[in-house]
């Protein structure tokens, strides 16, 4: 093996081991539990197969209707998130380049703020004198009621909850389409329809994929939304995994679940992938594999466009952007529980209660220190990776790659589980550690992908420069390397930092009373006792996000962000 190969693999080690102690033996936990037959919480795992959970799950009718219910339900969340996507991210690529970071700053807000409070904006959105009931009321019509606590209520919260990612998907392949192909199909009298859907819908194709397959994987194992929004009416996979690793102390069958439930994923990212690369020669009306375009369907299309436009699209960022700001109204309303809506007085009470009660400021140090050591770990691991990568042979390096992005596509209720799993094995080891442990595989996909990008943006004529000067390597890495990289090292410290502070999904497995997240707390006040407190706790968070993207965006535009 040559030199050059041996340092790239001295420089991916580091990450690379941690992947495997944090993320694979967790994984590997979950397999093995899932075929286990004793159900013990105390059981030590064994190495002889047994199919008994799954004959558990298949024989009872409950769990099997939760599976066929849950994935329907992702089907059409997944679905509805591509046609409501597509304007917004045709929207992001046409922005001028001056207003794109604000363009992005709309997503990016929601996209990196919790999954509570979001949910916690939907409830104000359903509430029974929420904002829907009082545009009914205003119009003349009768109330709907309450319409929480029913597959409608949930699937709206993880649409809203994914919509971000499938936006940034599309928008990711959408704006690589050379701006000379659309000029060819303009020059040709193409119409506005038929343009999308001979050129731009064809090669967004890849970013359609990609984007239902992430949003049904995460929406076929989200049990916050549908905790918050179900109400224990409506139950989901997600919530069952939770249910039986924490309340039930059955981790085989968790396990079995979320392993079906993961199967399942994958087989649909299959099956979407294999339906669109069939369809693809009818889809982009090839005149020798396709029928012609009806000219009555390309009428209607042209019709229909600017309804998307100037319709369609502000609903998208209204949507988005809308259980943010109720949240925020909410947080200054004198009501007595956090669910009711309608406002009803101005009061600052729910913020004194939050800066004076111990819980809040304590689970916020818990945060803030979890947050920073991810930060650190995060960006010590990625740096020496990302010249591996760039700089160095690295033998298989595509698949490295699909590798280090595995994180972002598997269900992160199965590394809850197997994390859990291994906490209760192995109790020496603190359970802070356990947390940041996961923590770092989930922010490290993305400080790898900002840190990358980075190390190929580097001047190495400079290196050579002052290698010629008589500089060692140190003061290379010290006076040349770093100062170009610290753009790219502020801008992955801060969505690290990000990503790691509002998580809640994995983290909710793992809290203990004396080390609870700020997300968690949120999560058990707003699912017990609906104190308004936790609109105000929300708002700061909020808050803390924009600042944060405020800063982030004075270092690099916006739209690098989450780009490949």
């Amino acid at each position: 093996m040559t030199k050059n190969k041996l340092i790239g693999l001295a420089l991916a080690a580091p990450a690379l081991l941690w992947l495997a102690f944090a993320f694979v033996a967790p994984f590997g936990a979950v397999l093995l539990l899932a075929f286990q037959a004793d159900t013990g919480p105390f059981a030590q795992m064994s190495l002889i197969p047994s199919g008994e959970q799954f004959r558990l799950m298949f024989a009872d009718r409950f769990y099997v209707d939760v599976l066929w219910r849950t994935t329907l339900l992702a089907i059409v969340v997944a679905a509805i998130s591509a046609a409501l996507a597509y304007p917004v991210a045709f929207w992001l690529v046409r922005l001028p380049a001056r207003w794109r970071p604000v363009g992005f700053a709309l997503l990016l807000v929601p996209l990196l703020t919790n999954v509570v409070v979001r949910s916690l904006g939907i409830v104000l959105l359903l509430a029974p004198e929420g904002i829907i009931n009082g545009i009914t009321a205003a119009m003349g019509f009768p109330r709907f009621g309450t319409l929480l606590f029913n597959y409608g209520a949930v699937g709206l919260a993880l649409l809203q909850a994914f919509l971000p990612f499938m936006v940034l998907a599309l928008y990711d392949s959408i704006q690589a389409t050379p701006p000379s192909v659309l000029e060819a199909s303009e020059s040709l009298g193409a119409s506005p329809a038929s343009k999308f859907f001979a050129v731009q819908f064809p090669l967004s194709l890849p970013g359609l994929a990609s984007g239902m397959s992430i949003l049904f994987l995460m929406a076929s194992t989200s049990y916050v939304s549908a905790t918050m929004l179900g109400g224990k009416k409506v139950w989901t996979t997600g919530m069952l995994v939770w249910q039986e690793a924490l309340q039930n102390l059955n981790a085989p069958f968790a396990s079995a679940l979320a392993l079906a439930m993961t199967l399942v994923g994958l087989g649909f990212a299959a099956l979407v992938s294999i339906s669109l690369r069939r369809l693809t020669p009818w889809i982009v009306f090839r005149p020798s594999q396709s029928l012609a375009t009806p000219k009555l369907v390309v009428q209607i299309a042209n019709a229909v466009l600017p309804f998307v436009r100037y319709v369609l699209l502000p609903l998208s960022l209204l949507f988005l952007l809308l259980p943010l700001m109720l949240v925020f109204v909410q947080s200054f309303n004198d009501v007595p529980q956090a669910t009711v809506a309608g406002f009803r007085g101005f009061t600052l009470r729910w913020y004194r209660e939050v800066l004076i009660g111990s819980a809040y400021v304590d689970s916020f140090l818990v945060s803030l220190r979890l947050a920073a050591a991810t930060l650190v770990v995060a960006l010590a691991l990625a740096l020496p990776l990302a010249f591996a990568l760039v700089r160095y042979e690295l033998p298989g390096r595509e698949w490295w790659m699909a590798f280090l992005m595995l994180p972002l596509s598997l269900p992160h209720v199965a590394i809850g589980v197997g994390m859990l799993r291994m906490l209760q094995a192995y109790t020496a080891l603190p359970p802070f550690m356990g947390l940041l442990a996961v923590h770092v595989v989930l922010v490290l996909p993305f400080t790898i992908m900002l840190l990358r990008a980075s190390v190929l943006q580097l001047d190495t004529s400079l290196e050579d420069a002052a290698q010629s000067l008589g500089a060692n390597r140190m003061r290379r890495l010290f006076f040349v390397i770093l100062p170009g990289l610290a753009p790219g090292l502020c801008a992955a410290g801060i969505v690290s930092f990000l990503l790691s502070f509002e998580e809640v999904t994995v983290t909710s497995f793992l809290t203990t009373a004396r080390l609870t997240t700020l997300p968690v707390r949120i999560y058990a006040e707003a699912s017990f006792s609906l104190q308004p407190t936790v609109h105000a706790v929300s708002t700061l968070l909020i808050l803390l996000t924009i600042a944060a993207l405020a800063l982030l965006s004075r270092i690099m535009r916006l739209e690098r962000v989450f780009s490949r």
